[in-house]
């Protein structure tokens, strides 16, 4: 019963504690039904692209986009030194075009599609070295 008691002690300060804008005005109301996000119709102003920041080391490529597989070993993705040896055998060349083109289980890019050359290049380089 004091198990009990507790649990719903907790529960009902914890309901009460959370924030709740329960405001019937209608700027309120506009703002929760406002679209989350919109759509681009043709003739219609574009928008604008976001600024590129400058160049990408490869540890920042590497945590964005390569970490997902290559960190995990996914899909046979190369993890550690001795697994990239025999890929390193084919040379840099091979490794840079797989990377960008896409290769067995390995899409483009490796879902960094604002990625440029030479930062796949350098995440390669990164991922080579650790």
């Amino acid at each position: 019963m004091k198990k009990l008691s507790a649990a719903l002690l907790l529960l009902s300060t914890t309901v009460y504690a959370q924030p709740f804008d329960n405001a019937l005005t209608e700027e309120a109301i506009k703002k929760r039904l406002a679209p989350v996000g919109s759509v681009y119709l043709a003739g219609a102003e574009p928008a604008a692209a976001a600024a590129p920041t400058g160049p990408r080391t490869g540890e920042q490529v590497y945590q964005a986009s390569c970490f997902g597989c290559h960190g995990t070993g996914a899909l046979g993705a190369p993890k550690t030194a001795d697994d990239w040896a025999a890929r390193l055998t084919k040379g840099r060349d091979v490794l840079l075009d797989h990377a960008i083109n896409g290769f067995n289980s390995m899409p483009p890019r490796g879902t960094c599609m604002d990625c440029s050359d030479d930062e796949i290049a350098a995440a390669i380089d990164f991922m080579t070295k650790k």
